[in-house]
């Protein structure tokens, strides 16, 4: 069984056992997270396609981490005027682990 869900503007496709990392959460390490934007929930013959969301449906995962994600260069550079900006980013992560998937 899997299901589509959105975090922060992102769509992952997850199934029970998955670790990904998603946009910073306001959780600490251990603490367990309830995402219900659950947008498809598809198992073995059975599909359930939201409008936008599946009703009572929902995926309960657990914090594994909170950490930044790997730099991104940005770097902007202008012929002939002697200008050029270099700005390096790194976004705020939390690695979560997908404990289970519940439908209602």
């Amino acid at each position: 069984m899997y299901a589509i869900i959105d975090i922060g503007g992102k769509q992952y496709r997850v199934e029970k056992g998955d670790i990904i990392d998603i946009e910073r959460q306001d959780k600490k390490e251990g603490q367990n997270l309830i995402l219900d934007k659950v947008l498809l929930v598809a198992g073995d013959n059975n599909i359930q396609i939201g409008q936008p969301n599946v009703s009572g449906a929902k995926v309960s995962a657990e914090v594994v981490k909170n950490l930044k994600g790997r730099k991104v260069i940005s770097y902007k550079y202008r012929r002939r005027k002697s200008s050029h900006t270099k700005r390096g980013h790194r976004q705020l992560l939390t690695r979560i682990r997908v404990d289970d998937i519940i439908l209602a």
